[in-house]
């Protein structure tokens, strides 16, 4: 592995964990955005990060400035990837605006760069021609906070080279994780795979009326000795990555509840500023959310 520069293309809220936690493992990191709006946002976040860093990792002072350091900031793709070894896309889990980013960034990324996505729930092989590089494209996708869920999975596609796939393995174990290989294309991944689908039902059992939210976790939580909810669970997610997902669902399917689901979170969520534990308020209210209440799990 011979990477040095990193680019983070997107900076939401895994695109800013990723290149914090890059910057800290002492990488020296890129973070783009479509504009500075955008990535003055992700300096907040990733300021915010500090204070993480040194409650759950023991980080000191110097090593969270150091990481904050080694970040640069850029709303020019092209100055962006300049000089890239590797970029790694967090950009909205949407097909046609990741085709279009990569087109344009094959296009202007060196020829030495490999692309890796962190899509959720995407497959590379979708991605792969619009990268004009299929052998130097791969998936690597990590979990939220990943600083403690420290968690990568490395997927390839048919096309992907396999110096390229141990390469990014190799990287993953640098930036601190738990590196993962999946050796075939699986949508959702390992996680997701598992995780899609319980917070699907959860939601379904929302919008079908069967309960509300604090009944569904409350259930889950006391039955199975979880510490968090579905629907805590997906304001850690964020509701614009769960609607990007039931979206596309619904489009793939005409499922009437998902339709209504998609409605639902875009209008009483997205629309209201709710978009979960990044702005203080999703499913639950932050930073002292209902279910952290000592009575929560009582009758």
């Amino acid at each position: 592995m011979d990477y040095r520069k990193i680019t983070v293309a997107g900076s939401g809220v895994l695109g800013s964990q990723i290149a914090y936690q890059t910057a800290f493992k002492g990488f020296e990191v890129t973070v783009y955005d479509i504009n500075d709006e955008a990535l003055e946002k992700a300096k907040n976040r990733m300021a915010k990060l500090k204070a993480n860093y040194k409650t759950d990792l023991g980080a000191t002072d110097a090593e969270v400035n150091g990481a904050f350091d080694r970040l640069t900031f850029n709303s020019d793709l092209a100055q962006a990837v300049a000089d890239a070894d590797l970029v790694i896309e967090a950009i909205p889990e949407v097909v046609d605006i990741k085709i279009a980013f990569y087109k344009e960034l094959g296009e202007l990324a060196p020829d030495k760069t490999v692309f890796a996505t962190n899509s959720s729930t995407l497959l590379p092989s979708q991605f792969a021609e619009a990268t004009g590089r299929p052998e130097k494209f791969l998936a690597l996708h990590f979990a939220n906070t990943i600083w403690i869920n420290n968690t990568a999975e490395i997927m390839k596609h048919s096309g992907t080279d396999e110096k390229v796939f141990n390469d990014l393995i190799d990287f993953a174990k640098a930036i601190g994780m738990v590196a993962l290989p999946l050796h075939k294309e699986q949508p959702g991944y390992i996680l997701n795979s598992l995780l899609v689908p319980f917070l699907d039902a959860a939601e379904l059992l929302l919008v079908k009326e069967v309960a509300d939210i604090q009944t569904i976790d409350k259930t889950w939580q006391i039955a199975t000795g979880a510490p968090l909810g579905p629907f805590a669970i997906l304001d850690v997610v964020g509701i614009n990555t769960a609607h990007n997902i039931i979206q596309a669902k619904a489009a793939a399917t005409g499922n009437p509840d998902f339709e209504k689901l998609a409605n639902l979170l875009k209008t009483e969520y997205i629309d209201q500023g709710k978009l979960g534990r990044s702005t203080g308020e999703g499913f639950y209210k932050y930073p002292n959310p209902a279910f952290l209440d000592p009575e929560f799990l009582k009758n």
